[in-house]
């Protein structure tokens, strides 16, 4: 019945007036991914041009692109926007916080009618072994091993208060990714790993969630976290989201994460379930490499991956070469300019993605584009300065002897016989573009990591194959057509 009305709203929305765009974001755990596309979804259904940018990253990258306007809408919690976003204690009601976004220009509402707190759990038959079924009691099991994911290891409301609340003696692990979390706990290698209370896998993987027996975590309700000027410039899809309310309980919400984690379906087949009973029915219990790799988004990954690969060498070319030349030329400044194209690269690419969405207040193509421009400078200026360098001091010098200025001599003589020290340069920067750029679907720029990041979040092996396979293909194809130019443009005489 509740269905029935939601697509009635639905439908009487999408009747009214000219299409609007709204821009839906998530985070990138399954649960994100699919109440994102659910939002898509309704947004979509009530008329209105709906976009979807999923698995943009953490709270903090996502929070960002949110006030940025990249996006205008993602699900987020209660309790997260307590603690993470405004830094408050306790429970505040949902008013108190939609108040407190207003000078930011953001609103909170729409509770979607679900909680989903933080929760630590043990393999229930390691639990009952030790005796332990509380928080509490993980203070007296120092060697205990913990699996935690990075973002709760780094939250104010995650790891190090709940460690301070507890006064649990374990020390801070390195981080594990939540999906394979699941694998690790089942094949013994942790003892203890964070989860939602949503976990579809909660159940088939046999944990016991310990009670929160002091009461740290707050509500996790799941509300929208919106511009608030959306109500306002887009009201048929604010009608369509707000529909939403009260829609989806816990059991609903675990049925959803079942769909996607436990009987392979994709997050918009889920979606689809949720408005339209038996949708995705016919989804194969198991991913299938083939139909993974040849799904049909490859097309529009292909392209979005080309693009950012090419279009980051190309201003790496157009750049790297005259720093390569200046270095040469100008003895001050060879050091300088190849130590600092040698530090770029030893900047860890979601660190410098980070920087870039701060210094550009946006995500997406552009600060993706960047980063790979700046890591793809290095093998170019320094194979263009040994190019130079390798040209014979005789042939300078015969040139001097003709007459002929710096500038042709550069031009006429040195490029051409440094051409193929060049060119392997850009090939070197092109094949580890290729593999860098899967990164940018970390901030919702798309390509081949598209794949990756929701394998890893489904710790599904086809999915991440999907995407590992393609960008190999084509380095090795980009690898090809530089060398065939190589072979082209040999200078004769060289080997």
């Amino acid at each position: 019945m509740r269905a029935l009305v939601l697509c009635a709203a639905l439908a009487a929305s999408a009747a009214a007036g000219a299409a609007e765009t709204v821009v839906v974001g998530s985070k990138r755990f399954t649960e994100s991914y699919i109440l994102g596309a659910i939002l898509r979804e309704a947004a979509a259904r009530a008329g209105a041009r709906a976009e979807f940018e999923p698995g943009l990253g953490n709270t903090g990258i996502v929070f960002a692109a949110l006030r940025s306007g990249a996006i205008d809408v993602y699900p987020e919690y209660t309790g997260t926007i307590a603690r993470e976003i405004l830094k408050l204690e306790g429970n505040p009601p949902l008013g108190e916080l939609d108040r407190r976004l207003a000078p930011l220009g953001l609103g909170a509402g729409v509770p979607l009618g679900f909680n989903n707190t933080y929760a630590l759990a043990m393999r229930a038959d390691r639990a009952e072994r030790l005796g332990i079924r509380t928080l509490s009691d993980l203070a007296l099991h120092p060697a205990l091993r913990l699996g935690l994911s990075q973002e709760f290891i780094a939250r104010a409301d995650g790891w190090p208060g709940l460690r301070r609340a507890y006064g649990l003696p374990q020390a801070t692990p390195a981080g594990l990714d939540h999906g394979l979390a699941y694998e690790a706990i089942a094949a013994g290698r942790i003892d203890v790993m964070d989860v939602y209370s949503t976990d579809a896998k909660i159940e088939r993987f046999g944990l016991r969630v310990l009670a929160d027996d002091r009461g740290y975590f707050p509500q996790y309700d799941a509300v929208l976290l919106y511009r608030r000027d959306l109500p306002q410039r887009a009201p048929r899809a604010w009608q369509g989201l707000a529909a939403l309310a009260g829609q989806i309980d816990a059991a609903r919400m675990i049925r959803l994460n079942a769909a996607v984690e436990l009987e392979g379906k994709t997050f918009g087949q889920a979606a689809a379930s949720f408005f339209d009973a038996g949708a995705g029915a016919a989804a194969a219990a198991q991913r299938g490499y083939l139909a993974a790799l040849f799904g049909p988004d490859l097309a529009a990954l292909t392209g979005q991956h080309l693009l950012l690969v090419l279009a980051s060498l190309a201003a790496a070319v157009a750049l790297g070469v005259p720093l390569g030349v200046l270095a040469f030329r100008v003895r001050a400044a060879g050091q300088p300019i190849l130590a600092a194209v040698g530090v770029i690269q030893t900047v860890p690419a979601l660190a410098l993605l980070a920087f870039l969405i701060a210094a550009l207040d946006r995500i997406g193509t552009l600060p993706a584009l960047i980063a790979l421009f700046l890591y793809a400078l290095l093998p170019i200026v320094r194979n263009t300065h040994a190019g130079l360098a390798g040209v014979g001091h005789g042939v300078r010098q015969a040139a001097r002897a003709l007459g002929l200025p710096a500038r042709d001599t550069l031009l006429a003589i040195e490029l051409p016989l440094a051409r193929p020290t060049i060119l392997a340069g850009i090939k070197t920067s092109a094949v580890i573009n290729v593999g860098t750029a899967t990164i940018a679907a970390f901030i919702g720029a798309g390509c081949y990591g598209e794949r990756i990041v929701q394998g890893l979040a489904l710790n599904d092996h086809a999915l991440l194959v999907a995407g590992a396979v393609p960008a190999a293909v084509l380095a090795l194809a980009l690898q090809g057509v530089f060398e065939l130019a190589e072979r082209r443009w040999r200078v004769p005489g060289r080997t």
